[in-house]
């Protein structure tokens, strides 16, 4: 354990945007109470893609007033700013609002110079509404497409500034602009384990001590014409049932692929010394981190590689014992819940041995990069209290040897490790537990 208070990295500020809500007492309850995000997609069309069903953060609209509590400056920012900001930068921007408000940022408090952002994203879409004027712009006398016309007469017909709306390193471009935050700034893109290595880049930055404070978030959506096409062409998707909520079904015997979801979740991270010096509110410590990569050209068992070795570098001294509880990336498909599960039980051991084992999931399926942010607050939030249940597990798979919790009364301890993987092996974990002065 680090003594040093220039070395002990705290959270002291939290936001979020979910399907269960863009606070964290709706998450919280949600969690707990067993309700489901999963409803029919409005935003994509329906009866042409392979599924009708998701999560949406239906209660995102994009208006002004999620973004939390602003000052007038930074609230004609973002309205100013949101012509060149697509749905999960703007998702993005909110958590990161909503998590300095809840640390009680002040430029006072914080030197600009040594506050910073380290933001997950995933690769952003445009939207096909984009090249539309300047497509049809381009078509001959019998309706094809010219593309001998496009420099001249399609591309004038593009907004100049829609590549700002869709690229991954916006979000943290836009936090440092709109807050005049001029420190350490970083942009992770790595699918689902984004959030999980913006959390290690940022503990690894304030503890080598190049900035004192962090806004480390994670946003995403796969919920888009073009992202739920590809989804659904190069993953395993759960099929549409009749009652959608029952769609995501991790570690579950009948389980049959992941769900859609969007959602985005930020953490204000500090020096334990900043954090002490300016008498913040405490909420936990981050204490160890992993990130590995293990492609499928290492086998068929490559994503429980990669798992096991992002929990043993998350671990670090600790005792496997010491761990309150592990969040699980838990996407419900058949390969990666096996996989993952066999990870567990590797660093672990049996499941009468492991700490008790969740995920959030079934109650609104993958949102891309933002999940494992949501996911880590989910269960810093829940620390001293009871875990929630993971939704849908009736029948534990055989093959997930797993310490499932699949009802209420289970502590959460004082500690957990979260992780995420993505299908091509990229998996990422953090190791936070409850602060101790």
């Amino acid at each position: 354990m680090h003594t040093d208070p220039s070395q002990r990295i705290v959270i002291t500020g939290l936001g979020v945007v979910t399907p269960l809500g863009n606070d964290i007492e709706p998450l919280l309850s949600g969690l707990r109470e067993g309700r489901s995000g999963i409803r029919t997609l409005t935003r994509v069309p329906l009866g042409v893609l392979p599924v009708n069903h998701g999560a949406e953060a239906a209660e995102f609209t994009g208006h002004i007033d999620d973004y939390g509590p602003l000052d007038k400056t930074v609230k004609r920012n973002i309205r100013k700013g949101s012509k060149v900001m697509c749905r999960e930068i703007e998702m993005g921007v909110a958590v990161a609002q909503r998590a300095m408000a809840d640390a009680g940022f002040t430029h006072e408090a914080f030197d600009r110079d040594r506050t910073g952002v380290v933001y997950g994203c995933d690769y952003i879409m445009s939207l096909p509404d984009e090249y539309a004027a300047g497509m049809k712009a381009c078509l001959d006398g019998e309706g094809q497409f010219s593309f001998t016309r496009w420099g001249e007469q399609g591309l004038p017909k593009v907004n100049p500034l829609w590549l700002l709306k869709y690229l991954p390193n916006m979000p943290a471009s836009h936090i440092a602009i709109y807050n005049d935050l001029r420190g350490a700034n970083n942009s992770i893109t790595v699918r689902e384990a984004s959030a999980g290595n913006a959390i290690g880049e940022a503990y690894s930055t304030l503890r080598r001590g190049h900035a004192d404070a962090l806004v480390v978030g994670s946003t995403g959506s796969r919920i888009h014409p073009l992202r739920t096409l590809h989804a659904s062409m190069q993953e395993s998707l759960a099929s549409d049932r009749d009652d959608c909520e029952s769609m995501s079904r991790p570690f579950n015997r009948d389980r049959d692929g992941g769900v859609l979801g969007e959602g985005a979740g930020a953490m204000m991270l500090e020096t334990l010394a900043h954090a002490e010096k300016r008498g913040a509110k405490i909420l936990g410590e981050v204490v160890g981190y992993g990130s590995s990569a293990v492609g499928p050209a290492a086998g068929d068992e490559y994503l429980k590689t990669a798992i096991v070795n992002v929990l043993r570098a998350a671990l670090g001294a600790a005792s496997p014992n010491e761990i309150g509880h592990i969040n699980a990336h838990g996407l419900g498909t058949p390969q990666s819940d096996a996989g993952e599960a066999a990870a567990i039980a590797q660093v672990f051991g049996d499941a009468s041995s492991q700490p008790p084992v969740t995920t959030v999931k079934g109650h609104f399926g993958n949102l891309g990069a933002g999940g494992g942010m949501v996911e880590a607050i989910a269960s810093l939030c829940s620390l001293g209290d009871d875990l929630f249940p993971i939704r849908n597990l009736t029948d534990l798979d055989s093959n997930c040897p797993i310490n499932a919790v699949t009802g209420s009364g289970i502590p959460s301890g004082d500690s957990f490790i979260s992780v995420n993987v993505t299908p091509q092996g990229q998996a990422s974990s953090v190791h936070i537990r409850r602060f101790a002065a």
